[in-house]
């Protein structure tokens, strides 16, 4: 099977929301998304093609990646949003210095397993090294032991920095990095 991993375009947003809703659909989603896919397929077309918009090629912030199964279907996505030192993240974490934030990682499930997870990410660090990033980071729930597996074989490693998510304060998030220094070595 050939596979073709790339950017997306800003025309393209029917097919990322699409893709977007299946991962939303997902058994792991509530650990793996901080967005419901109840709240998500109520949003305007016009959400939709902001956001593809924001992060298509050509981008400089967003980038978001997507890989085409033999058929043309999307069957896979992530997405690296640049961070920059001296702001403060999602979270109201500061961020001290240029880094990549890998979110919205889905792979279709008759799609893993295959290698193809590793590829987008391969892609993705591409990206965000391309502009500058110090290191990419991402942040997994405690719970999901299948993406931590996934994180540490592609090489990032916990940092022990943990994030409480506002609407589960009980809940913990972990944050996972890759430092672009330990690669060029």
């Amino acid at each position: 099977m050939s596979y073709k991993v790339r950017s997306i375009q800003s025309h393209e947003w029917p097919q990322a929301k699409a893709l977007r809703l299946a991962a939303l659909q997902d058994p792991v989603a509530h650990l793996a998304f901080l967005e419901s896919y109840e709240s998500a397929v109520t949003q305007p077309d016009s959400f939709w093609q902001d956001r593809v918009t924001r992060a298509a090629e050509g981008a400089a912030d967003a980038q978001q990646i997507i890989a085409e199964g033999p058929d043309g279907e999307w069957v896979g996505t992530l997405t690296v949003l640049m961070e920059e030192a001296g702001t403060e993240d999602w979270a109201g974490m500061p961020v001290e210095r240029r880094q990549g934030h890998l979110v919205g990682v889905f792979v279709q499930p008759t799609h893993r397993g295959i290698g193809l997870t590793e590829v987008l990410f391969d892609a993705g660090l591409e990206w965000a090294w391309a502009q500058g990033a110090e290191r990419v980071r991402l942040i997994v729930h405690e719970e999901n032991g299948r993406a931590q597996r996934l994180y540490r074989k592609v090489g990032f490693e916990p940092t022990g920095v943990t994030v409480p998510l506002p609407q589960a304060p009980d809940d913990l998030e972990l944050e996972f990095a890759l430092e672009r220094a330990r690669l060029d070595r």
